[in-house]
């Protein structure tokens, strides 16, 4: 199995906010499946950067988890519990990953994202919401900066996998 991707779109250079915070994050959400790209499912799961358990796959399964705990449980307030970690296995999205369960990685990241956009829609950029547990409020303005930061880091680590895995670079 060969993971293919669709290409990433730029993000508009001349918009309102909202759709310029819209576009750099699904820009980013692109760049991380684009490094996916051509790749199997056992290099998808390569631990390639020694003794960071990091891979490919664990990364787009700890982004799911980032998506769904920011927009679906802090945002929404849905009761999304994580699937990929616990207390017991706090990093179990990067080291509980199986070459056999990629392109079901895949699709339920696919569906995580476009729940936390239709999620997103239903608020202003100025709404207020409160993380579980914890002060103080955030805006959806602040949350659309932290994901973008949040993938924009992630897809450094991304580059630097797939180029030790297969010596593909680019932006």
């Amino acid at each position: 199995m060969h993971v293919t991707e669709q290409s990433r779109v730029d993000p508009p250079t001349v918009a309102d906010e909202r759709a310029l915070l819209q576009g750099f994050l699904d820009f980013h959400r692109g760049t991380l499946l684009w490094k996916l790209s051509g790749l199997t499912g056992e290099q998808l799961v390569e631990r390639a950067v020694p003794p960071s358990t990091m891979s490919l796959i664990g990364l787009v399964r700890h982004m799911s988890e980032v998506e769904k705990y920011w927009f679906h449980r802090a945002l929404a307030l849905h009761d999304s519990p994580p699937k990929n970690w616990s207390r017991e296995f706090p990093d179990g999205d990067f080291d509980h990953v199986d070459p056999e369960l990629v392109e079901q990685d895949l699709e339920e990241y696919r569906q995580i994202v476009k729940t936390s956009d239709a999620l997103a829609a239903n608020y202003a950029l100025d709404d207020t919401f409160l993380r579980p547990g914890q002060e103080p409020p955030h805006s959806l303005r602040y949350l659309y900066n932290h994901m973008i930061q949040e993938y924009a880091r992630h897809n450094g680590h991304a580059d630097l996998l797939r180029q030790r895995l297969d010596g593909a670079t680019g932006e």
